[in-house]
């Protein structure tokens, strides 16, 4: 053990555990699973989800939170905030989901999400999303920012490699 190491932060130590398992992928499926155990704790989150882009559709295959959102559900790419940041290809830092008029207020008033990060996963061309969620306003920092983006990167590398 390296004398540095007793230093690392708890993101830290999650994002270097999450780039060696993603680096080890042969399925999609793989891909999800280590989105679903990594991201949450990474960033600090009450809840994860995993979005494919299905078409003109954002399709919600995964999700680690504190109850069930919308896993398994379908939603046009236009009216998400995943879809959002899909066609537009940049990550959304909402401290005030309600004060956002990217988001679709109506679908998040049952949920008790206040915060949300949502970044694109790109094999080349954006084809999924990764959000993270908080159950209270907050500000994010850039390290929070480059957390998401850094396992959406490592997720679309270890996609790249699972669809050959």
């Amino acid at each position: 053990m390296s004398s540095h190491s007793a230093f690392a932060t708890p993101r830290a130590i999650a994002l270097k555990e999450a780039r060696a398992r993603f680096e080890r992928v042969k399925l999609q499926e793989d891909v999800i699973a280590i989105v679903r155990a990594s991201v949450r704790t990474a960033l600090g989150a009450d809840g994860i989800t995993f979005v494919l882009r299905e078409g003109e559709h954002c399709h919600y295959v995964e999700e680690d939170g504190i109850g069930p959102l919308w896993k398994g559900q379908r939603f046009p790419i236009d009216d998400c905030i995943s879809g959002w940041v899909m066609l537009n290809n940049q990550t959304a830092a909402i401290p005030d989901i309600f004060a956002d008029a990217r988001v679709p207020h109506d679908v998040y008033r049952q949920t008790g999400v206040k915060s949300l990060m949502m970044t694109p996963v790109r094999i080349g061309p954006v084809v999924a999303a990764i959000g993270a969620y908080w159950k209270t306003p907050r500000d994010f920092t850039a390290d929070d920012i480059q957390a998401i983006e850094m396992m959406a990167d490592f997720a679309g590398k270890a996609l790249r490699q699972a669809r050959g």
